[in-house]
């Protein structure tokens, strides 16, 4: 479905072996056993929808999550389409909890518990900061969120008794681990001096990345841009033809060495929100949100406003000033993120439970 569903499974995955080597981790695509209608509106649609009619999908999230007559019913529905498919996937697997990191399939796992069909507990990853309908339920047993600013809306949509808690482990470990500008720089091959600028579509390689590296490169402090393409194959040719006479420009495909670019830069333009911009944060790399800002991103980047996470224009004039900006203040990790418990800590505690409850 996207980086920032798969990631955050992997990770956790990947934490719950290092903190439990006996455990048993089990990983699936929910939406490959759902299949029919749900997987084609969830996983096959947004393919076309985010780069070739991207109203449709700022209308269908309106009519999906935004509008609570439409919302309820919805739900209902992908209850109806869904529960016995991934009943049945439960049932071949029989786990002693559940962690679901793609808010539809959360939703469905809720209200399965809320009616008693599912005794087995269910953990929801929440890797968006805001617009977390179907990310929270009433159902659910433990909310672990990435943000600490999202607790009051899971709250607000699971119950005030809901469990909650802030914690690291949906991105890569070496994002707790400082690391100094100049030796990642030297790791990856940039420029010692000078500012550099990454450019980010997400997964999907979405947004006006073309718009973002012009707007870059108009600055003479920039040393290098990097776009980051993702898995968008077609963007990356299209950037490299481009750009291809351009030093500065660097064009780079889906990377596992995010923690290395997040230290190495000192501003991020980014079209899609999500873990990245919560890594910019963690690593004190400036975050401007630009280029896309359909549907759920659009209540993500009211939230990155409202909390001052990062900065969101929606021009790319207003984009060379914010740039401009962010790469003349300091680097500033937030500390919040140094202490938080594990996610792999909670999953571990709900599913030592689960034996002596039998």
């Amino acid at each position: 479905m996207g980086a920032g569903h798969d990631q955050p499974a992997q990770t956790l995955a990947e934490q719950l072996r290092a903190e439990n080597p006996g455990a048993e981790i089990i990983t699936e695509d929910a939406l490959a056993a759902i299949g029919g209608i749900v997987k084609a509106m969830s996983a096959d649609a947004p393919g076309i929808v985010f780069y070739r009619f991207q109203l449709a999908w700022d209308v269908g999230f309106w009519l999906f999550a935004e509008c609570p007559p439409t919302r309820r019913a919805t739900q209902a529905l992908l209850t109806r389409r869904s529960a016995p498919a991934i009943l049945r996937l439960i049932a071949s697997v029989h786990p002693d909890v559940i962690v679901s990191t793609y808010p539809n399939v959360t939703e469905v796992l809720g209200r399965l518990r809320r009616s008693g069909r599912l005794e087995i507990p269910v953990c929801s990853g929440i890797t968006d900061l805001a617009a977390l309908d179907y990310w929270a339920s009433p159902g659910i047993d433990v909310h672990l969120v990435t943000h600490p600013e999202s607790v009051p809306e899971v709250r607000r949509i699971a119950g005030t008794a809901t469990e909650i808690h802030c914690v690291h482990g949906f991105t890569r470990p070496e994002f707790r681990i400082p690391l100094a500008a100049a030796d990642a720089r030297a790791a990856l091959g940039l420029p010692a001096g000078g500012s550099i600028v990454l450019v980010s579509g997400g997964g999907w390689g979405v947004g006006d990345i073309t718009g973002a590296v012009e707007e870059a490169l108009a600055l003479e402090r920039v040393s290098q841009v990097v776009c980051l393409c993702g898995h968008n194959d077609s963007l990356r040719g299209r950037i490299a033809s481009q750009f291809g006479g351009e030093p500065r420009v660097r064009v780079e495909g889906f990377t596992d060495r995010m923690p290395e670019w997040m230290a190495a830069a000192d501003a991020l333009i980014h079209s899609t929100c999500g873990l990245t911009v919560l890594e910019a944060t963690m690593r004190g790399c400036a975050a401007i949100s630009f280029g896309w800002g359909r549907g759920h991103i659009r209540k993500n980047d009211a939230a990155l406003r409202r909390f001052g996470l990062a900065a969101v224009v929606g021009s790319r004039a207003e984009l060379g000033q914010a740039l401009q900006h962010a790469l003349e203040q300091p680097r500033r990790p937030d500390p919040r993120f140094a202490d938080l418990p594990s996610a792999a800590s909670h999953v571990l505690a709900i599913a030592e439970l689960r034996p002596a409850e039998r």
